[in-house]
């Protein structure tokens, strides 16, 4: 299979390297800017919190043109890669492609957005660069099936950061796919009982995942890169299964980033459906009569199944929490993520009376459908039964423009506008930026 992948990861830096932005199809553009407007989003809101502003203080960042989102500080790439990697996910509100079955923008934008700042590079070329990143984030994403209990943060998507910055580089294809070929030798190998724990290590893989992109461009700068099939062995023996052929499906032509999917909820992108079904659900029951909710999903959520959780992080990750949340006040919110058990006796209590089961065909099902079907059953022995095929936000079933997602994080930020206008500027000046320095500089105000 090392041959097969070299050939896929040298086709990759052809076209990453060749990749011109006014030929980009008018709807991918504007996805990219969309992506790109809740990524920045998401990142300032995560780097409100107290765990993200210690982690700021604790880390000295040097000088430098890389805007540290939110954190009033321009320092050099790999600081605010490492520090703006970890805020864009601790709240789990970013993006995701359920076709990589993971968060590729947040593993490829941190990386590009730091280094396009200390580059000063014009507008279009930092465009290219993010789209870049994100197709081949997305595709090792598609082409890698993790082993069980492996969290998809930090290993398969740091190949999309090495692309996204090889092209900032200007490198040629064979450095550019050098610079993909060494990303896929930098995983994290972490474990998924992390984010089940409330481990917060968990975020830090994705500043991990941005620093090590910037790295392995720099060592193809170097000339010490060599694409040798790397993939094959870290993500394919090591790490999983991978299949090369995922790499070239429709390169140029099929662009994943197109398919991917936006959240309202602070959770886990596989509690979302649930979250929707309950929410839906309060105009039907009467929540103090609710005697058990029975909940069948999905393989890849059904260990998301802890009736207490530890802290935010843990919150986030178990479905009867989350359940618990929706029902009762009718949207999953970090105020309420961010409550200790004992404060919230009455979410934990109905945490309790959630069941969580794999349905086998649900998981049939996957990609294309990330299903759930919820039972509330009451005291008088009624019950009340749905079922969604995806959670709101996905681009197949009900998918959150640009508006409805300003409307989601102005409520995050409590009613902030001047954050979200600084955001909005970054993404419609960026195409005709004359350079990125002084665009993505206010993002750290």
């Amino acid at each position: 299979m090392t041959r097969s992948v070299t050939e896929a990861v040298a086709a990759l830096g052809t076209w990453v390297s060749g990749l011109r932005w006014d030929a980009v199809p008018a709807p991918v553009a504007e996805r990219l800017g969309t992506v790109l407007f809740d990524v920045l989003a998401a990142n300032a809101v995560g780097a409100r919190t107290e765990g993200q502003r210690a982690w700021r203080a604790a880390w000295p960042a040097p000088p430098g043109h890389s805007p540290v989102v939110g954190g009033g500080t321009l320092t050099d790439p790999v600081t605010a890669a490492w520090l703006n990697g970890p805020a864009t996910v601790c709240l789990e509100l970013d993006e995701g492609n359920k076709y990589a079955k993971g968060h590729p923008a947040a593993h490829v934008f941190p990386a590009v957005l730091a280094l396009a700042a200390e580059l000063d590079v014009a507008g279009e070329e930092l465009a290219a660069a993010l789209l870049a990143g994100y197709e081949v984030a997305a595709r090792f994403g598609e082409a890698t099936s993790l082993r069980s209990g492996t969290h998809p943060h930090g290993n398969w998507g740091v190949a999309g950061a090495a692309a996204g910055c090889a092209r900032l580089l200007g490198l040629d294809a064979e450095r550019t796919a050098a610079a993909i070929d060494a990303g896929s030798g930098l995983p994290v190998a972490g474990h998924f009982d992390s984010a089940l724990d409330g481990n917060p290590v968990r975020d830090t893989w994705l500043g991990a995942a941005n620093a090590s992109g910037i790295a392995a461009a720099r060592l193809a700068v170097a000339g010490s890169a060599r694409n040798t099939g790397t993939a094959a062995r870290t993500l394919g023996e090591l790490l999983g299964s991978f299949d090369p052929e995922k790499l070239g499906e429709g390169l140029g032509s099929r662009f994943l980033i197109s398919g991917n999917y936006f959240k309202r909820h602070s959770s886990c992108s596989y509690t979302h459906p649930v979250a929707d079904l309950l929410i839906d659900a309060r105009a039907h029951v009467d929540v103090a009569e609710v005697t058990e909710i029975e909940v069948h999903t999905h393989a890849l959520a059904a260990g998301l199944d802890r009736t207490t959780w530890h802290n935010q992080l843990s919150a986030m990750f178990s479905t009867p929490f989350v359940a618990a949340v929706a029902l009762l006040h009718g949207e999953v919110a970090p105020r309420y993520t961010e409550l200790a058990p004992q404060e919230a006796p009455e979410i934990a209590d109905l945490a309790k009376r959630v069941r969580v089961i794999e349905d086998p065909e649900l998981t049939k099902r996957l990609p294309a459908n990330r299903a759930a079907r919820i039972t509330v059953r009451l005291a008088d022995g009624r019950s009340h039964t749905a079922e969604a095929a995806n959670p709101v936000g996905d681009t197949d079933f009900q998918p959150l423009d640009r508006d409805r997602l300003g409307v989601v994080f102005a409520g995050l930020l409590d009613g902030d506008q001047a954050v979200l206008r600084a955001v909005g500027a970054v993404v419609d000046g960026m195409p005709a930026a004359p350079g990125a320095r002084a665009l993505l500089a206010p993002l750290a105000g």
